[in-house]
């Protein structure tokens, strides 16, 4: 039996994720094309997630089918990978679009963890 917990790496999705959310909250996507620092934590904050998803057991991945793994991962592999190509407004999208029912599935996973 293995010591490997993912909770942290579930955790650690859970807290960039929100952050990434907090982070457009309130906010306008022209805003993002002129702003580099938004650009580069919102991207920064993608990456982190999916390089968390990555160090969560296969069979964590298999006990929480709600959650999108191999999104998660392959936009961080988009983003390590390609950071020469970045495009902003899929960043945008993603989290936008994918991290808030993201953050409420990872919610749910760790409540029942807990309980």
């Amino acid at each position: 039996m293995s010591d490997h917990d993912d909770r942290l790496p579930m955790l650690q999705m859970l807290e960039h994720a929100s952050e990434a959310v907090e982070l457009t909250r309130g906010r306008v996507r022209t805003e993002m094309r002129t702003n580099r620092i938004l650009q580069l934590a919102l991207a920064h904050l993608v990456l982190v997630v999916g390089e968390a998803a990555t160090r969560v057991s296969p069979a964590g991945r298999v006990q929480y089918p709600g959650i999108p793994w191999a999104k998660a991962i392959g936009a961080r592999n988009f983003i390590a990978h390609g950071y020469d190509r970045i495009d902003y407004e899929v960043v945008w999208d993603t989290i936008a679009e994918n991290f808030p029912a993201l953050v409420a599935a990872l919610d749910r996973a760790l409540a029942s963890e807990s309980s």
